[in-house]
């Protein structure tokens, strides 16, 4: 049978707003079979999932960053986004970056700056881990032979986890995942940075690669 359901859930650190408000769950939705979660980086992506997601007449779990929220950006109100389809947002030859959600952001920065050192960065935003797009991140991981898997939510036991297993599994190359710590976020700023991590982290991931 159908159930046509969209549940809107935010996720992600919102600053200044403690352990209660700042909880990145989307693996937990990931886990149950049946569910379709969507994560959103971008206006357009924001814009064209979720007719997508209403369309599907399948469970979905719209995951929402709540930092993304006041993001403003052009859309083309006619482009369609299917669910389960990645979105490669820079090309690059050697190392592969999967990301999805806030992360997008500061990734694509840290891939800017590891060009400015000659390390070309391949940009995946995979838009919904469930499902996720397995041809467009194998055959990246093909081609460059270094998977690094960037996400805001817990690296213990985090979707980037699953990612990764596959890949190593099946293609045997090199991989690394950059995720939060396994602690609460803090309310003041230096806990709360504690659980953060920017380009600069992205940044030193990759050149560990090199």
């Amino acid at each position: 049978g159908r159930v046509p359901l969209v549940a809107r859930m935010p996720i992600g650190i919102w600053t200044g707003s403690a352990a209660q408000h700042s909880q990145s769950l989307e693996p937990w939705f990931a886990h149950v079979p049946g569910l379709v979660v969507a994560t959103p980086a971008t206006a357009q992506d924001n814009y064209s999932l979720l007719p997508a997601a209403v369309d599907s007449r399948r469970p979905v779990i719209y995951m929402e960053h709540k930092e993304l929220w006041g993001v403003q950006g052009e859309v083309e109100p006619d482009a369609r986004v299917p669910l389960g389809k990645a979105n490669v947002l820079r090309e690059g030859r050697d190392v592969t970056l999967v990301t999805w959600s806030r992360a997008v952001h500061p990734s694509l920065e840290a891939a800017e700056n590891a060009a400015a050192r000659g390390i070309s960065v391949e940009v995946i935003d995979l838009r919904t881990i469930w499902p996720w797009d397995r041809d467009a991140v194998f055959g990246s991981a093909a081609k460059t032979k270094r998977l690094l898997v960037v996400h805001e939510a817990v690296r213990a036991a985090g979707f980037g986890a699953e990612i990764a297993a596959e890949v190593a599994e099946h293609l045997g190359v090199r991989v690394k995942r950059l995720g939060g710590p396994r602690i609460p976020v803090g309310y003041s700023k230096p806990l709360e940075d504690e659980a953060r991590f920017g380009s600069g982290e992205i940044l030193k991931s990759i050149e560990e690669f090199i």
